[in-house]
């Protein structure tokens, strides 16, 4: 028997989620491999990736991440996994990778701003092996991605606000400082432009997670912003609705809005939240070397 391939865990993903439980995504996992890949050798079982993650359960979690984008599973909450009435009724027919690739969940998951990638792994033909390394690194991006704003819509809102700061001083802004929790007129923390304060930015993080932030927020914030700044900062997980969008680009202060896919950009680009885990070297020939 050999390792499955990550989209060949669909069916058994389903499988095990079958019953409408909730189950924590490493007793998913558990499970899968007991139901499904129990006849695999220890060293099968225990065959890890470059990376140093176990193979078999690297594959899974793929598997799940595809099914959670196509619709097929959802998270409830933080860590755990459960099915939706899409995926019971895939339960017992075979679901290929070009199926889910195809449901309009899975479409609607990769934007435009995702879809700069011409093409999915799974379509490259006659691709040289930097093409499929680049692919490659492109799909862990937006999984990652995808990773760092379930986990920003699911912490404490508090922490939240403070997440962007620590980004926006990553980017190279001066200190920032924190506003009181209560009474802070809608104004949760107010950056340094420069190294001596002389310019000040003002910051507003709204956590949500599907709610679109709207005209009347925006309108909040210019009001809440005193009178020794013109600069502003809006952020969100969501995004602005078309009014909120209109007010900030008609304001006398300058108005930044950052919704939550230009801001797991941001965090990805500045390493905020996130860690680089291994790194590959790509070694070429060296034909200097063979000159005289």
């Amino acid at each position: 028997m050999e390792i499955p391939k990550f989209h060949e865990t669909f069916i058994p993903i389903l499988k095990v989620l079958e019953n409408g439980d909730v189950l924590q995504a490493r007793e998913l996992y558990r499970k899968v491999i007991k139901q499904f890949y129990s006849n695999l050798s220890k060293e099968q079982l225990e065959e890890t990736t470059k990376s140093g993650d176990t193979l078999i359960i690297n594959r899974i979690a793929w598997g799940k991440s595809y099914l959670k984008k196509g619709g097929y599973i959802e998270f409830p909450k933080r860590g755990f996994v459960q099915i939706t009435e899409k995926g019971k009724q895939h339960c017992s027919t075979k679901l290929t990778l070009k199926q889910v690739e195809s449901s309009e969940n899975f479409l609607e998951f990769y934007n435009e701003e995702n879809q700069k990638s011409e093409t999915t792994l799974s379509k490259i033909e006659n691709a040289s092996p930097q093409d499929l390394i680049d692919e490659g690194f492109n799909l862990i991006e937006v999984q990652i991605k995808d990773e760092l704003l379930e986990k920003l819509k699911s912490i404490d809102p508090f922490y939240f606000e403070r997440v962007i700061l620590i980004l926006l001083k990553r980017m190279g802004y001066g200190d920032f400082i924190e506003t009181s929790k209560t009474g802070d007129g809608g104004i949760d923390g107010i950056i340094n432009e420069d190294k001596l304060g002389l310019d000040k930015i003002y910051i507003q993080a709204k956590r949500y997670d599907e709610n679109k932030v709207r005209e009347k927020d925006i309108r909040n914030f210019i009001g809440a912003m005193s009178g020794d700044t013109q600069k502003g900062v809006f952020v969100t997980t969501s995004t602005f609705d078309v009014g909120a969008i209109k007010k900030a680009h008609e304001a006398h202060h300058s108005i930044i809005l950052i919704d939550g896919l230009k801001l797991v950009d941001l965090m990805y680009q500045f390493n905020v939240g996130i860690q680089v885990k291994r790194v590959y070297e790509a070694k070429v020939l060296d034909n200097d070397f063979f000159e005289d």
